[in-house]
């Protein structure tokens, strides 16, 4: 089995890091990861200019773009073959509810979901995270088990941890996504050239956090998954818009 690691923080992060460590024990690994952290890249791709690919010691391979691009380049081209499935994490900080939207993880994993590939963005349930390898072990567990009994149709999951021992986890549960509140207004300051300068605000607390939901699950110490998909029809709305049409 050959599995393909991604991230948004950068090819250094200890994520990443705790993540092949634990992978490597079951397949064998690739790594391909921006060389810098790109939180919140989202689905981008780089389009108006080439781009680099530079090899660590390691043998981690380190890309000057997006998570996508990492992904989109090592499937399309980089790669000899195509990896069985794709990882992207371990993120340092929760990606649940609205937070999908604009995450380079998950943006990562979905690259490899549009081209047809099983993947998996993993993320931890706050920023400056203690626990990667819960996250790293429970992932590893799961491996097996969706390769010998695979879900139904394209695979696409979104796990967020815990950050607590492993022994301390309450179980492992399916999720919906739920919803933050609007995000905290920007933040304004100035540079020493008296230029205005704007920070985007923190994300919103939660307010779609009840049972079933990533929030919920994690809240009460146990790892959320959530089945995700591309398509974002509205699809209640097509009969009201083409009524409206006409």
């Amino acid at each position: 089995m050959k599995i393909l690691l991604s991230n948004d923080d950068g090819y250094f992060a200890p994520g990443l890091q705790a993540l092949a460590h634990h992978i490597s024990q079951i397949a064998e690994i690739v790594v391909v990861a921006p060389e810098r952290n790109r939180s919140g890249a989202s689905n981008s791709l780089t389009l108006d200019r080439p781009l680099t690919v530079k090899k660590t010691d390691q043998g981690f391979y380190y890309v000057n773009g997006t998570p996508t691009d990492c992904v989109h380049l090592a499937v399309t081209g980089l790669l000899d073959g195509l990896p069985d499935m794709i990882i992207s994490g371990i993120n340092d900080g929760a990606n649940m509810g609205d937070d999908t939207i604009y995450s380079g993880t998950v943006a990562a994993a979905m690259e490899g979901f549009l081209l047809d590939i099983p993947s998996i963005a993993v993320s931890m349930s706050q920023h400056n995270a203690t626990h990667f390898n819960t996250a790293g072990r429970i992932v590893t567990e799961l491996i097996p088990n969706l390769m010998n009994r695979p879900v139904d149709g394209p695979m696409l999951l979104n796990i967020n941890v815990p950050d607590i021992p492993y022994d301390q986890i309450q179980g492992v549960v399916a999720t919906r996504l739920g919803k933050r509140h609007k995000a905290e207004p920007v933040i304004k300051s100035q540079s020493p050239r008296g230029e205005t300068l704007y920070w985007v605000g923190a994300a919103g607390e939660a307010q779609d956090a009840g049972p079933g939901t990533d929030f919920f699950a994690v809240a009460n110490r146990q790892v959320s998954i959530t089945p995700l998909q591309a398509d974002l029809t509205y699809t209640q709305q097509l009969d009201q818009l083409k009524a409206w049409l006409n």
